[in-house]
């Protein structure tokens, strides 16, 4: 990726409010409460006729013994690491704090260019108190007022002085297919998208709940080309008792309802439980594709054939009547079969692409409805003469022609969907039926 600005700084000067009034968005999770940000949440900013990436960084905080802010200094400087232009962003009401001086310092090392921007100027007298930043070292201090927006646009100028001459940029591509990482709380779906990419992008904790934003990330290895979220865990609502994980888990969801494919990670040392179940009805209200992942399962002592079995059939009857979805019994620790978990979902995103010719599909099913036909309803026969699957769907969508389409109950619809199962490959991926009059 080119055009690369990272906004950092210390804790709660405003730094994931600044990337949204940037991006245009609401993807940063926002809150009074120190350390929110804890992950790298990466966005698009379009200033002009050019756009560049942004990337929120948890709060620099230096010498902590704190797990949370140990990891967010790994963060901040690997997105220093990656960045072309970095936003150092401090407080205008508060004033130079000694933390202020200390990440000061330590950017005044860096090669790359640094913008001192100055946050929360809501007033002419905020203003006049911002100049004791040039304390720093870093040169002007841009006035800004994330909230309302004001200043953001001198600050994008510089910004774009800093890229240089404008180059041209690869378009980004739309139809790119999203893959959402997706479970309770705890599960290793961060260890497992670590593992994918091979570094330590998104922090990793004994502690349910790390993750609170979900991540973005383009995947393009080994013939892949696709976008990785990571979610945070999603709990049931008596559970949740934070605002913050509120809205985590709302993120969460989002996250699904914008994703192709949703990648379910269970807990192998915990079996399927009932939060699991409130997520696939999620996924399958959203009619997105679904695959279970059981992770952790170097855990297990027990690996044979009959246990794979028993816990494959407790994951069907427990989602049934949808069945149909492939089942990978993994481990992002020791990365067990997760270069399978990959192909099997681009498996999946190429069958909801999938669709099958009208002379085809007639000459399979219309022998079948004639062998086994509706039932008759207050002694009425249901006729069904011709199918056809319907193009330009986002699921794939079959509609059946009858002379009684209202006659044609839930039953015969999951008859006809297991039927088209059966002759063509939708492993993942819900089928739409309907029924209408010829």
């Amino acid at each position: 990726m080119s055009r690369i600005v990272a906004i950092v700084g210390r804790p709660n000067v405003g730094k994931s409010t600044l990337f949204n009034r940037l991006t245009g968005t609401r993807h940063a999770i926002v809150s009074d409460e120190a350390g929110t940000t804890r992950d790298r949440q990466y966005g698009k900013c379009q200033w002009g006729d050019s756009e560049f990436s942004l990337i929120d960084t948890g709060g620099w905080v230096v010498n902590s013994d704190d797990i949370f802010e140990g990891e967010i200094r790994k963060q901040v400087l690997l997105a220093t690491q990656e960045a072309d232009v970095i936003v150092f962003l401090v407080d205008a009401k508060n004033g130079v704090t000694d933390l202020d001086d200390q990440v000061a310092k330590i950017l005044r090392q860096t090669k790359l260019p640094v913008i001192l921007c100055a946050n929360k100027v809501d007033s002419p007298t905020d203003r006049y108190n911002a100049a004791e930043f040039y304390s720093l070292g870093l040169g002007e201090p841009y006035c800004v007022a994330s909230i309302s927006g004001s200043g953001t646009g001198e600050l994008l100028d510089r910004i774009m002085e800093c890229f240089g001459p404008d180059k041209k940029q690869d378009e980004e591509e739309e139809n790119i297919p999203r893959f959402s990482v997706v479970g309770r709380p705890n599960v290793g779906k961060s260890s497992l998208i670590n593992a994918f990419i091979g570094e330590d992008r998104h922090i990793v904790t004994d502690i349910a709940g790390t993750t609170r934003d979900s991540i973005l990330t383009r995947y393009t290895k080994f013939g892949f080309d696709f976008f990785l979220v990571d979610t945070a865990g999603i709990r049931k609502k008596n559970k949740v008792t934070e605002d913050l994980e509120f809205y985590s888990v709302m993120r969460s969801i989002r996250a699904i309802e914008n994703s192709d494919i949703c990648i379910l990670l269970i807990d192998a040392t915990r079996g399927i439980e009932g939060q699991d179940m409130n997520i696939v009805q999620v996924i399958q209200r959203n009619g997105k594709g679904l695959m279970v992942v059981v992770n952790k399962w170097d855990l297990v002592e027990d690996k044979s054939k009959e246990v794979v079995q028993h816990f494959e059939n407790a994951i069907r009857e427990r989602m049934a009547p949808y069945t149909d979805f492939p089942i990978i019994f993994a481990s992002a620790l020791t990365k067990q079969r997760i270069f399978k978990v990959l192909e099997t979902a681009k498996d999946i995103y190429l069958n909801r692409k999938r669709h099958v010719g009208t002379a085809k599909l007639n000459e399979e099913m219309l022998p079948l409805i004639e062998a086994y036909p509706p039932p008759s309803i207050k002694g009425k026969y249901i006729k069904i003469k011709y199918c056809a699957q319907l193009p330009g769907t986002h699921i794939p969508s079959f509609v059946f022609y009858a002379n009684l389409p209202q006659y044609v109950k839930e039953p015969y619809k999951r008859f006809l969907e297991n039927k088209i199962r059966e002759r063509w490959n939708f492993t993942g991926t819900p089928i739409n039926i309907y029924v209408r009059a010829k």
